[in-house]
């Protein structure tokens, strides 16, 4: 059960992890500062989510 419930909170967070790439893509922030959150999402998944939600580009 233990594996089951791990498995759907991983898939749930790369749904999350997924959806904030998007969004930031489809910003209106420079290419730079795109290319930035999106490495930063993809190289810190928590601390990354944190930080884009509190700081990210809006819009």
């Amino acid at each position: 059960m233990d594996v089951q419930v791990g498995g759907l909170l991983g898939l749930i967070w790369l749904a999350i992890i997924i959806w904030a790439i998007v969004k930031c893509a489809q910003s209106n922030a420079g290419t730079g500062a795109k290319v930035l959150w999106i490495l930063l999402l993809l190289l810190m998944p928590v601390l990354g989510l944190i930080l884009w939600l509190l700081l990210g580009p809006k819009g």
